[in-house]
């Protein structure tokens, strides 16, 4: 078990290279079922953007560890209602075990994890989405082994995705390519934060080249060109994201042995095709179970699961 209970995770930072390693061997054991551990506690989804996976996983994970868990739709809340994000955090606080929160702004979730007693997980923002880059490791480990050396290249949308697999991969040792048009870059603290964890061992490229960027890696990555709130803007992107697509050409750049990742959902003819998607080199549906498996071993973790 990682020394992560009583913690909140807002961040890929929050964690040292060695807890990251932990956790990922802790699902892998979980996924396996070479070990079983039950956790009778409650987990409250505080959800303001449409989830899937997200939801469904943290679910599904909290149920097989033996807990229960509270869909706080916001809808149904008095947050809905203008309640001050601190007034609820310490109120939620006096009723459950832990909270994974999913939201627009990196700042709310801070304010809920200042007030709130119980671990805060961040189940997305709009700067981060640490949960899902979790799994992508896993899924990037049970395909090649040991993640040190490897070479990831992301295209698309420097988005929350792009900046937690930065920190991600640092921490790990994996080099990270993110090949975007000009103006949608990733977050430039995170980019520096990245640097400071690789401090110099790993590559760390931001670039406008995306077939420079494809050329001999391991891992090819993308997302939706537009994320949740910026779909007026999803039409005028389209031409500007166009060589940035992951298609039977792009992934022809990459490494023979490559695989292919999405976080999901894919809106396919755009930053990904069907054939490439549906094709033998894709990792996508594995990548999108392991969220259950990184989910359940973060709660453990959090939890102090035994």
């Amino acid at each position: 078990m990682t020394a992560l209970s009583g913690r909140d995770l807002l961040s890929l930072n929050d964690l040292s290279p060695q807890e990251v390693r932990e956790l990922l061997e802790l699902a892998t054991q979980l996924k396996s079922q070479k070990l079983k551990l039950r956790c009778e506690k409650v987990l409250g989804l505080l959800f303001s953007k449409a989830s899937t996976r997200t939801r469904v996983s943290f679910t599904v994970a909290m149920y097989q560890l033996g807990g229960q868990v509270i869909d706080l739709n916001p809808n149904v809340t008095q947050v809905s209602r203008g309640e001050p994000v601190q007034d609820t955090a310490r109120v939620l606080d006096r009723y459950l075990d832990i909270l994974a929160i999913r939201t627009f702004a990196q700042e709310e979730l801070e304010t809920f994890a200042n007030y709130a007693r119980v671990p805060v997980i961040n189940a997305l923002t709009d700067l981060e989405h640490p949960c899902q880059v979790l799994a992508d490791l896993l899924t990037i480990q049970e395909c090649f082994g040991d993640l040190s050396g490897l070479t990831l290249t992301y295209v698309g949308d420097g988005n929350n995705v792009a900046n937690s697999l930065l920190l991600g991969c640092a921490l790990v040792g994996m080099n990270v390519r993110i090949a975007i048009p000009n103006g949608y870059e990733p977050n430039s603290v995170v980019v520096e934060q990245a640097r400071a964890i690789s401090a110099g061992k790993t590559e760390i490229l931001i670039t406008n080249d995306a077939k420079a960027a494809a050329k001999g890696v391991n891992v090819l990555y993308t997302d939706v060109w537009a994320s949740m709130g910026q779909e007026e803007e999803a039409s005028n992107r389209l031409p500007i994201f166009q060589p940035y697509q992951i298609n039977d050409a792009l992934l022809g750049l990459a490494d023979k042995q490559a695989i292919v990742l999405h976080c999901l959902p894919a809106h396919r003819g755009e930053e990904i095709t069907e054939e490439v998607i549906e094709g033998s080199q894709s990792k996508v549906w594995d990548q999108a179970e392991n969220r259950l498996h990184v989910q359940k071993a973060l709660l453990a973790s959090l939890l102090g699961a035994k």
